[in-house]
């Protein structure tokens, strides 16, 4: 459940997807993610830095530690439904 709550934070989600590719910084972060606050964004940074997920490295980049890349490869069946969830309720 509390992974859960994490992940169903405002943002979080999108912000994990952001970093799938590689490191971004906080300003190509909020870039990325239209409609996203600089407040929110810090929020997020620090509850998935704080649960293992990301890390900042030391030119201010955040990028997924090997368990946030897990959650990639965990959430990758999801990802197929709402591909053809969308195509059924949008196409």
């Amino acid at each position: 459940m509390a992974a859960l709550d994490l992940l169903g934070r405002r943002w979080a989600l999108r912000v994990l997807w952001e970093l799938r590719d590689g490191p971004l910084g906080p300003r190509a972060l909020l870039a990325r993610c239209d409609g996203l606050s600089s407040s929110v964004l810090y929020d997020r940074l620090r509850d998935l830095e704080a649960s293992g997920l990301l890390h900042r490295d030391t030119g201010g980049s955040y990028e997924l530690t090997a368990l946030g890349s897990e959650l990639g490869d965990a959430i990758a069946p999801l990802d197929r439904w709402a591909g053809r969830w969308a195509a059924t309720t949008h196409g």
